[in-house]
């Protein structure tokens, strides 16, 4: 087999099992710009762009790719050697895959070389959407008080004044500032990261940051900029060498950073985009008025449910999503989490059979060839326990609902915190708040609400004894008889009690 590098020269001589881009790329114009160029952001939103390229549409609607952290060097590099293309490979359950060159990617900018060029970029009159893929955390919002931490270090760095700016937050808000003083329309900032409102929250951040050092600014940021909500799908685990190998042995490509994910994907998106937005619908893009019901579905099943499995299936020796989520126990636990803990939480999600979108949830999990890992799953646990599981956690207890399987997560959460399997390995903790967290989960064992005693993640549930002692519990029989029995046990109604 030939094996034949990615590039714009070379794509066109690519194997025919390999599916390419039927478009002229050499016509397009980029119309978004995109924070955050990683795997789920080139599986999904830059795939849904190349869909309607294809399709002979959005020629006006290719994406300028952004990074900002020092880590995205490396994708700055990869996309420019390779024109901007990628390979997106779809893993089926049997075994089978589907490959093709996603080439709505057209420019690559990486802040830290030329923050000037990324601002004059998003100011120029052609883009018409500023997106972000920039993880749950990217938003400086804090979990509990919903407030801007107007006191992190690069804020305080880009609000000095004659400060060159450093961070998303300044970088938009230049932008923004310029094409006011212009007279230039704003563009859309449209959030595709996994948190409840996320537009909402993009919104509060952006507006948040304006507002400390222009507070008429930020007011006329709030009413002129549009921040869309949306809910985006798809599994996408963090691409391996033998992801490459892979990819050289069955397609003959040579792709330094290649995408693979598993073939189900879904984005629900408010329709509020007053400067003009991609015929989205056309690529299977659900626009909708109101996206809240559905994201409520997501993020309480899917990523609760990812909650659910993560902890307890590490701790039980497992170390991939699909070996978990075969486990008898494991499983029965997490249907039973979302049949009777999330489930009631959720508003009517119109279009959606809830039984069935569970039944499929727990197939994607099993699916044996996205081999998507636990330790993945369980990273900045921080960032996502307080959007995903407590929000099911407090309203359960405001209409006094049964919360004993999601105080159960969140002490497999402070189980695994303590950085040591039931084996005496060490967990490498892959959290922002990793220090703070360990050391309160390894006091746990003599004081056992020491870890949900942390106010800036849990509030006052602590406080709350329908909480503590179910969490309590739990904690205890993981400690003393180990996530195999716990799960057990609770999938068998035993710590219920």
């Amino acid at each position: 087999m030939t094996v034949t590098a990615l590039t714009q020269e070379t794509v066109g001589a690519l194997a025919g099992e390999v599916a390419t881009p039927s478009y002229d790329r050499s016509g397009l114009t980029a119309g978004i710009v995109h924070f955050g160029v990683g795997g789920f952001h080139r599986a999904h939103q830059a795939m849904y762009v190349d869909r309607l390229m294809n399709e002979g549409g959005a020629r006006d609607w290719a994406i300028c790719g952004v990074g900002v952290l020092p880590g995205d060097a490396r994708m700055r590099d990869v996309l420019r050697a390779q024109d901007g293309l990628y390979t997106l490979v779809l893993k089926h359950p049997d075994g089978t895959r589907e490959a093709r060159v996603i080439g709505s990617i057209v420019e690559y900018l990486f802040a830290p070389d030329d923050p000037e060029a990324v601002v004059e970029k998003m100011a120029d009159p052609a883009i018409r959407i500023v997106s972000l893929t920039v993880t749950e955390g990217g938003y400086n919002i804090h979990p509990v008080t919903g407030e801007f931490d107007a006191e992190d270090p690069g804020i305080r760095a880009d609000l000095e004044r004659g400060a060159v700016p450093a961070t998303v937050f300044g970088l938009v808000t230049e932008a923004l500032r310029r094409r006011r003083v212009r007279g230039t329309t704003p563009f859309t900032v449209m959030s595709c990261d996994n948190i409840q409102g996320n537009g909402d929250v993009a919104r509060r951040a952006f507006t948040a940051f304006a507002g400390l050092a222009d507070p008429e600014f930020a007011a006329w940021m709030d009413g002129a900029v549009a921040f869309p909500n949306s809910m985006v799908d798809r599994i996408t685990p963090v691409t391996t060498d033998r992801d490459r190998r892979d990819l050289v042995s069955r397609f003959g490509v040579e792709d330094a950073w290649p995408v693979v994910c598993e073939p189900f994907t879904q984005w629900v998106l408010e329709d509020r985009f007053p400067a003009g937005r991609p015929a989205f619908e056309g690529a299977g893009v659900q626009v909708v008025a109101d996206v809240e019901p559905y994201e409520l579905m997501k993020l309480r099943l899917l990523n609760a449910g990812h909650q659910a499995l993560c902890y307890f299936g590490y701790l039980s020796g497992y170390r991939y999503a699909h070996e978990a989520a075969t486990d008898a126990a494991i499983a029965r636990f997490l249907l039973d989490y979302m049949d009777v803990e999330a489930t009631p939480t959720l508003r009517p999600v119109p279009g959606i059979d809830l039984d069935a979108y569970k039944r499929t949830l727990v197939e994607r999990f099993a699916n044996p060839e996205v081999r998507d890992t636990l330790a993945r799953l369980c990273a900045e646990s921080s960032d996502r326990i307080p959007k995903w599981v407590l929000p099911v956690v407090r309203e359960q207890l405001a209409r006094g609902g049964e919360i004993v399987r999601a105080a159960a997560v969140v002490a497999s959460w402070a189980r695994y915190a303590e950085g040591v399997d039931e084996s005496g390995e060490p967990i490498e903790v892959v959290d922002r708040l990793r220090d703070r967290l360990t050391a309160a989960a390894r006091a746990q064992r003599e004081h056992p609400t020491a870890f949900i005693e942390n106010r800036d993640l849990f509030g006052d549930l602590a406080d709350d004894r329908r909480f503590v002692e179910p969490y309590v519990r739990a904690l205890g029989s993981l400690h003393a008889n180990g996530a195999r029995v716990t799960v057990q046990e609770l999938a068998g109604g035993g710590i219920c009690a």
